[in-house]
């Protein structure tokens, strides 16, 4: 059970479902895992550690989300540049906030895996991260406030790598206790597997 305390200080959940999910070959958000689509999952599953939680989408996206969800629509100004699109959209719109930013498509993910990674999340950036293949994982990471103005820069500068902005800021490597946290679900294939898994 999530304690009250577990909530980040000045913490805006960002559930990233904004991509194009060219693989998948349909919206990854709508994807259904437990009792309702991704997109909802992880946004209730980040309420108890944040102090709101929004949906990130493009134009296409923002009349399919249910009444009753808050949602960011991805800034006209940043478009076509990937991840960074959703995190700048809601510095942009909040930029005293810090942000968590989780991606819809990381089933395995558990609330219990986030109540650990909350605990690491001080003053600088802090990222789950794969050590077998040594590399953050951008879209399950806490990005604070001050991060804004160096992803304004690189934008600017036309370098949109979430990755290298982690590298470059020295931030904080979480390492998960269920590597499979970090598992992204990218094909139908996949997706079936995974169904099957979790069901077993």
């Amino acid at each position: 059970m999530t304690k009250k305390n577990d909530t980040l200080t000045s913490t805006y959940g960002l559930v990233v479902c904004g991509g194009n999910s060219s693989r998948m070959g349909r919206d990854k958000s709508l994807l259904q895992y437990y009792d309702k689509p991704q997109r909802y999952h992880v946004y209730n599953m980040l309420l108890p550690f944040c102090e709101k939680v929004f949906i990130s989408c493009n134009a296409e996206q923002v009349n399919t989300i249910e009444v009753g969800y808050n949602f960011i629509e991805d800034n006209i100004a940043y478009s076509n540049i990937g991840p960074m699109a959703a995190l700048l959209s809601a510095f942009t719109k909040f930029p005293e906030k810090n942000i968590l930013l989780i991606g819809c498509d990381y089933p395995f993910l558990q609330a219990t895996e986030l109540q650990q990674f909350v605990t690491h999340c001080k003053n600088v950036p802090t990222g789950f991260y794969n050590e077998t293949a040594d590399i953050y994982e951008p879209l399950l990471t806490w990005y604070p406030a001050a991060s804004f103005n160096n992803l304004q820069n690189m934008q600017e500068a036309e370098q949109y790598s979430l990755q290298h902005f982690l590298k470059d800021n020295n931030a904080v490597k979480y390492f998960p206790a269920d590597a499979n946290s970090m598992t992204s679900i990218d094909t139908e294939a996949d997706f079936i597997k995974t169904v099957k898994i979790l069901k077993a």
